[in-house]
């Protein structure tokens, strides 16, 4: 299913200074009177795609997307391995994203965007509550340390065969150990082979658990380009082997803190990296949101769910 609204140029761009080295490319879309509303992109370390623009009305929002540091057109990019990790975390995103709302004068925002999207829009809605006025979650995450252990290592008992080939992509000595901990370290090799090599076992794996999907596309993750892919991996198994920085199960626990927040949580029935669980949890602690289970799709979207999220994005638009 074609977004429903045609392609669109930003009127306004830029790079914002967020400090520690790092500019964060932003742009904005649409009405500039509209009703403000920030893409959140997933990955983490996916960069913001262009194509997200044509899901909003153009005459009702104003759009704002932006790339998370060291992806997409933020710069440095994590695909230079010089270009320092350390100050790349869930707290200097969400502190980005406060930085960037003030930047561009917006008081309240709709928030939308899913899978690591998702994990980081309920991080900053609970520690900025007021500043947001909806949400719309495609593909609910929460990044607990045993949902990533249930993606990087569960999902193997329907895939051993693909899962052994990416376990046995770390060293002899770190296979029965904590693979993302070893995904980041190869990742971080002085050898540029290596870390290609790494990121390549690491997507491959990534596009096996989406391959089942009945209308998923084939390779989502091995057919990026170089950098975007070298970027994706390195920052992925940055943020995961750290568990996000987040306390296990934090999102769950604070969505209370959504109190009052309207949201529409949208997920697909054959998410096997992300079970459908892990939505509904979300919604019994968040009363105010609304949970719509896609039968026919997975991770990776459907017709049908692509009609349920502009359906939701209408829905907020006058709100």
């Amino acid at each position: 299913m074609s977004p429903p609204y045609p392609p669109i140029d930003p009127f306004d761009n830029g790079l914002l200074d967020v400090g520690d080295g790092n500019h964060v490319y932003w742009e904005v879309c649409g009405n500039p009177r509209g009703k403000p509303a920030l893409v959140v992109h997933g990955g983490p370390g996916s960069g913001c795609s262009t194509g997200v623009r044509r899901a909003f009305d153009p005459k009702r929002y104003r759009i704002i997307l932006f790339d998370q540091r060291g992806c997409g057109r933020s710069r440095p990019h994590a695909s230079d391995p010089a270009t320092d990790l350390r100050h790349n975390t869930t707290a200097h995103l969400i502190a980005d994203m406060e930085r960037l709302r003030t930047h561009l004068g917006v008081d309240q925002w709709l928030l939308f965007g899913g899978s690591w999207g998702s994990t980081l829009i309920l991080a900053y809605a609970q520690q900025y509550p007021q500043r947001v006025s909806q949400i719309v979650i495609p593909c609910v995450t929460v990044s607990r340390r045993s949902d990533l252990d249930w993606l990087y290592r569960g999902v193997g008992t329907f895939f051993p065969e693909q899962w052994a080939r990416f376990r046995d992509g770390v060293p002899p000595a770190e296979r029965g150990g904590d693979l993302l901990a070893a995904y980041s370290r190869l990742l971080e090799h002085p050898d540029p082979e290596i870390r290609e090599q790494a990121a390549v076992d690491w997507c491959a794996w990534e596009d096996t658990v989406v391959s089942l999907e009945p209308n998923g596309k084939p390779a989502p993750y091995a057919s990026r380009g170089d950098e975007a892919r070298l970027a994706l991996v390195r920052i992925c198994a940055h943020y995961f082997s750290h568990g996000a920085w987040l306390d296990e199960g934090a999102l769950l626990r604070d969505a209370h803190r959504l109190a009052g927040i309207p949201g529409a949580l949208i997920h697909g029935r054959h998410d096997l990296g992300g079970p459908v669980g892990v939505a509904w949890e979300l919604a019994q602690a968040w009363p105010d949101a609304d949970l719509t289970v896609i039968e026919d799709a997975g991770h990776t979207g459907s017709p049908a769910m692509h009609q349920a999220i502009y359906a939701a994005i209408n829905r907020f638009a006058d709100g």
